[in-house]
């Protein structure tokens, strides 16, 4: 079952993305690097509730 997750900035703390995942098979939070338009530049994205 695919749950609906949300990605926030690491830097500037603004949730910018949103995504799907398997958490039967990925139970740890996820982690990317992704555009923030706050900061205007790639930063860490982490999932959050």
């Amino acid at each position: 079952m695919r749950e609906t997750i949300t990605l926030q900035c690491g830097e500037c703390k603004n949730r910018n993305y949103t995504t799907t995942k398997n958490k039967k098979k990925h139970a740890e939070r996820l982690e990317t690097k992704k555009f923030c338009n706050t900061c205007r530049k790639q930063t860490a994205h982490k999932e959050v509730k």
